[in-house]
Order: structure tokens, then C-alpha cells, then sequence
């Protein structure tokens, strides 16, 4: 009987990870890094050589220069470490490459989105606008976010990637219902970017608060009343309300109402006034102000004034008009009139005078 000569082959097992340590990998090593530090050096001596000659300074700067210095001493230590194999040793499901490059991919898209958040508020001029703030920060949180995700995948992770999302839907739950207000705020705020009610700098009412809005931030909006007093308004309730925006057009009518005198004449008295009205500059022309007789009150015949003048300069126009007009009526003898009443009894009033008494010292004077 043939004897069976077949035999098993031993099962494949995973090679083993090479580290290199001998003494000219390590030189070599070591040169790659100092080359890269030298040439990363020399390129940012260019770059800010050429920052200095060119008007795209926002993009070619010294900032630049240093992000660029920095990538090619992180990739001459990967590469490095690549060389010497310890970049090969396995983490669980990847490798200590993997992981490092996610890392310094992640790292460098940070500070570029830092430097464009920066620069988008920087470009807006001297003092930001709230709405550049807001959209630089939207911009910085969603290019942050999406380079995360990013970064994982280059990891190696992306079928822990699933697990990961579910654990952060759930935390997302539990610091939703412990952070609500902050979120509602939050997303208040991104709303008001888009709709835009008011600006830095509008005099608005909000509900029973009046004043000049000081500053929008992406949480609250602080307000400074009148009384130099400094509100702070979340923007959930700030959305919520209804906002009056007195500076959101370029002009705003005056209104002012004036009673005269019945006995007095008021075409005349109407006339007066428009010609008040046409000696102030800045009363506009168009729209054309209105001058006219509203009703009959109980002590005066009432006159409606309406003109128009520049928003940031209501206030001003308003005084003047109420000021002049006052001194033009008294100049020409139409009477402002005081309330009078008339008062009805029941009964007939009857009014009896009594004589002052004597003393004692004259009653005998003319016995």
C-alpha cells in the first residue's frame, strides 16, 4: 500500500514589522529631517520676500511663510520615521502612519481655517460688521467639522466610523436637553444673520426697551438705552419679538400734533406753519410735508404736522419743528390754548355775600 505522502502547509502568518535601527538608516534619517528643515527655511525666506512685492498679501504673508515652514519639518520627520519602519507598526486596525498623517492633515487644516476666519474679518475694515463675524465663524466651525471627519478616514477608523456618529448622536441628545438655551440662542443668532433686522449702530425698540444696538454676538445682542444703561438681550427672546428698526431706511417722518385756539384762524395758522417748515434744511422737499386740520378737540382745533427728514437726524428735525413753530404762532398772535372744562351742578348754586363786621370801638360813633 502507497503511503500517503500528502502534507498540510503551514498556515500564512502576518510578516513581522522591520524597524531599522541600524546606524546609516538612522544618519540617513537624520539628514532627511535636517534637509527638510533647511529647505522649508529657505522657502519662507521667499515667501516673505515675496509677500513685500505683491498686492495678494492676505494669502502671501509671514503667516503663510511659517504654515508652509512647519509642513515640510512635519514631512521630513514622517518621512523619517517611514525610513527607520516604525511608521509601519500596526494599531489595532491601522498604523502609527496612518494616525500621523491624519493627525498633521487635521493640524494643518486647522490653522488654515483660522487664517481665513481671520482674514474675513480682517478684510471687512477696521471695525467688523456682525454679519462678517458670524459668517467667518460658520465658515471656521464647518471647514473644522468636515476635516474631522477627514481625518478619521485617513486614520484608518472609518468602520469605527459608524459607532462613533451614533455616540456622538446620543451625547448630542444629553447636552442638547442640559444646553437648550445655548443652542436655541445659537441657532437664533445664525437666523438673524440671514434675516438681518438690525445693524451696530440702529436705534430700535424691542418690546418696552429702547436704545442704540452696541453689539451683535452670535449668543445675545447688547443694546444701550438711553440712559447710558447697557442691556443684554439673548438672541432667542431677540428673535421672538417684534423689533422696530428706526434707522433701517435712510428718512423717517416727524410727527407733531398742535391745538389752537377756536377763535383763532386756522388757514392762517396752517400756513404759518409750512412756511417754518420750508426754513429748515433739513425738512425735505419729497415727500412733500403735510400741514392740515385733524379734528375739533374739547379746547382747540388740532393741526397735524408730517415732514420728513434723515433717519440720524429725526431727533434734531423734531425739536426744531416743535421750537420754531411754537415761537412763529406766538409771534403771530395764534393762541395755544389751555384745556377748559364746563361744569354742570344738579342743583342751582346760590352765593350769599355777608358784610364785614364792625368793631366793637366804631358803634358808638354815631349815637
Amino acid at each position: 500500500m502507497a503511503a500517503n505522502n500528502t502534507t498540510t502547509a503551514p498556515s500564512a502568518s502576518p510578516a513581522p514589522i522591520q524597524i531599522d535601527l541600524s546606524l546609516l538608516t538612522i544618519v540617513e534619517a537624520a539628514l532627511i529631517v535636517f534637509g527638510m528643515i533647511v529647505l522649508g527655511r529657505v522657502v519662507r525666506k521667499i515667501i516673505i520676500r515675496k509677500s513685500k512685492e505683491t498686492s495678494l498679501t492676505w494669502i502671501i504673508n509671514e503667516d503663510t511663510a511659517d504654515i508652509v515652514f512647519r509642513m515640510f519639518v512635519l514631512g521630513g520627520i514622517i518621512w523619517a520615521l517611514y525610513l527607520l519602519g516604525i511608521m509601519s507598526y500596526g494599531l489595532g486596525p491601522t498604523t502609527v502612519g496612518n494616525i500621523a498623517f491624519a493627525m498633521g492633515f487635521f493640524y494643518f487644516s486647522y490653522l488654515i481655517a483660522k487664517k481665513s476666519k481671520d482674514y474675513m474679518i480682517m478684510s471687512s475694515g477696521k471695525k467688523a460688521q456682525p454679519d462678517t463675524i458670524v459668517k467667518a465663524k460658520v465658515f471656521y466651525y464647518v471647514f473644522i467639522t468636515i476635516t474631522f471627519f477627514m481625518a478619521l478616514s485617513f486614520a484608518g477608523v472609518s468602520t469605527e466610523l459608524s459607532a462613533l456618529l451614533a455616540a456622538a448622536g446620543i451625547t448630542g441628545i444629553v447636552l442638547g436637553f442640559s444646553a437648550q438655551t445655548v443652542v436655541s440662542n445659537f441657532i437664533s443668532g445664525v437666523f438673524m444673520y440671514f434675516d438681518k433686522p438690525l445693524l451696530i449702530g440702529d436705534h430700535v425698540k424691542i418690546g418696552e426697551l429702547e436704545g442704540v444696538v452696541e453689539d451683535i454676538k452670535i449668543l445675545s445682542t447688547r443694546i444701550r438705552a438711553w440712559d447710558g444703561t447697557l442691556i443684554r438681550i439673548p438672541n432667542e427672546k431677540l428673535f421672538n419679538s417684534n423689533i422696530v428698526n428706526f434707522m433701517r431706511y435712510p428718512v423717517r417722518r416727524v410727527d407733531v400734533n398742535i391745538g389752537i385756539a377756536y377763535a383763532a384762524d386756522a388757514e392762517r395758522a396752517v400756513e404759518i406753519i409750512k412756511k417754518v417748515l420750508d426754513d429748515i434744511p433739513l425738512v425735505l422737499v419729497e415727500p412733500e410735508p403735510l400741514v392740515y386740520v385733524t379734528n375739533l378737540g374739547e379746547s382747540s382745533v388740532n393741526i397735524a404736522i408730517k415732514a420728513w427728514a434723515p433717519s440720524e437726524r429725526w431727533f434734531d428735525v423734531r425739536t426744531r419743528i416743535i421750537h420754531d413753530v411754537k415761537r412763529a404762532l406766538d409771534e403771530a398772535g395764534i393762541e395755544i390754548p389751555f384745556p377748559q372744562r364746563v361744569n354742570w351742578f344738579a342743583n342751582e348754586l346760590k352765593v350769599r355775600i355777608e358784610e364785614p363786621r364792625k368793631k366793637s370801638g366804631e358803634s358808638g360813633e354815631g349815637a
